[in-house]
């Protein structure tokens, strides 16, 4: 069956918004006209949305997969992270322009038209350059995997952590024989670890960083925390909602008791804060390269399973095939053999906090030296993710539609059983609305706002 021509306006609003793509040009796009590298006689065009200290480690490994394989001219493309990258991503691919290889948030995959803007990987070829199905947490590879194909591979999963000052957790008793935190499992045992952390801390500094007033962390919790719980999202055909409010209501009284009780100071600078000896921040992994830089004596979590069951918030970036209308022959196993060179050589892409999604790695002795990687490696098994819909994912319509919400509760605008019952509302609204990137739905009936 042939791929439906998508229109410009279905695959913008599909990114995220019809406002945010006038500025965005094609100056990103390499092109076959382009010289190859020297001796090499095979190119393989990469986009990628890594910045900051993630830029520099993909560097690093693009450079040593250039050293090792001469043959292949690597041009990789580096664009603006979030919904621009989306938006120029889908574009290229339905206008047949697009790279050999890209970069995802796994969550995105399921909106992005699999089939239609992207192409299922090869496993075979991949297997030819070692990577198997057997060498992933079985949870996340089947997160890939849609009407039995594999169009997501996965790099890493990057989770929310609660990062603590072992300095002032030990001053307050709280760390174990092992010089890690001590463990919680409940909310009351909880609030007793910050009581405690409150009395030894200095003053004028919050006692943990929440992002009370941001959206996307807001929601992230939400997640972790509703997952603990137990909680679901959807049926699993995804045509009934089974959000539960109940549940979301202990959750959304759980982060507002944070701010009621003293331990926050909403808009206060999360990660100044910590480095200026604030016991505790939840941050996402990325901000291990920012503290360990600060040569904090600090430890690292997955968020408190306050609700008896471990579950953190986690997101993967995943590598995927944009669609290409004559993908196949050299540069296609090129690009396999590139992914699969990133994801069984990703001790450099640990270093930046990312937990590697490729097990074998994660059992080396190299990776368990990693301080403190090595103690928030147990999220791989306890992922708290985003339904599996098209309006999941990172920056994703549903991030956008419910982090504002659970932030008027955390702030206290909105009182958190009427927030639970609001969520409830959008989710509903949201399922029954269609994919713009569908490749069937009509335009002016597939956006979401």
């Amino acid at each position: 069956m042939g791929r439906p021509d998508l229109s410009r306006r279905q695959l913008l609003a599909a990114a995220g918004g019809l406002s945010v793509a006038a500025s965005f040009g094609f100056a990103a796009l390499g092109t076959g006209a382009d010289a190859l590298a020297s001796g090499a006689d095979t190119r393989v065009r990469y986009w990628n949305l890594f910045s900051g200290g993630d830029g520099a480690n993909m560097i690093t490994m693009l450079d040593a997969f250039r050293k090792a394989n001469p043959d292949i001219d690597v041009k990789d493309s580096t664009l603006q992270w979030g919904n621009p990258f989306y938006t120029k991503l889908a574009m290229a691919a339905a206008g047949n322009r697009a790279p050999d290889l890209g970069v995802m948030h796994m969550g995105r995959v399921t909106g992005f038209s699999p089939g239609r803007l992207l192409d299922p990987w090869d496993v075979d070829l991949l297997a030819k350059y070692g990577v198997r199905e057997q060498d992933y947490n079985p949870a996340l590879w089947k997160r890939g995997v849609i009407d039995g194909k594999l169009y997501a591979l996965p790099l890493d999963i990057h989770v929310q952590l609660c990062f603590y000052r072992k300095d002032v957790l030990g001053k307050a008793g709280l760390l174990g024989d092992d010089g890690r935190m001590i463990p919680v499992t409940s909310t009351d045992e909880w609030f007793d670890v910050l009581k405690k952390a409150k009395a030894a801390q200095k003053k004028g500094l919050q006692t943990i960083g929440l992002w009370t007033n941001d959206q996307n962390f807001q929601w992230w919790f939400f997640v972790a925390f509703y997952t603990q719980l137990g909680g679901k999202w959807f049926n699993d055909a995804n045509t009934e909602v089974l959000f539960d409010p109940d549940k979301a209501t202990q959750v959304l009284e759980f982060l507002r008791r944070h701010v009621t009780d003293g331990y926050v100071i909403p808009g206060a600078p999360t990660g100044e804060q910590f480095i200026n000896g604030a016991p505790f921040t939840w941050e996402g992994n990325w901000s291990v390269p920012v503290f360990s830089g600060a040569k904090l004596d600090y430890g690292a979590t997955p968020l408190p399973p306050v609700f008896g069951k471990p579950a953190t918030h986690a997101e993967s970036h995943a590598f995927v095939l944009p669609h290409q209308a004559g993908r196949g022959g050299a540069t296609n196993e090129g690009a396999h053999e590139l992914a699969a060179y990133v994801v069984t050589h990703a001790l450099q892409w640990a270093a930046g906090g990312h937990i590697p999604a490729y097990t074998p790695t994660l059992s080396t002795a190299a990776y368990k030296k990693l301080t403190p990687q090595n103690e928030y490696v147990s999220a791989m098994d306890h992922q708290a993710t985003e339904p599996k819909v098209w309006f999941a994912g990172s920056t994703g319509v549903l991030a956008q539609d419910l982090g504002p919400v659970v932030v008027s509760s955390t702030m206290g605008s909105a009182k958190p059983a009427s927030v639970a019952q609001t969520m409830k509302k959008h989710l509903t609204k949201l399922l029954a609305s269609k994919n713009p990137m569908d490749g069937r739905t009509a335009a002016q009936g597939g956006a979401v706002a």
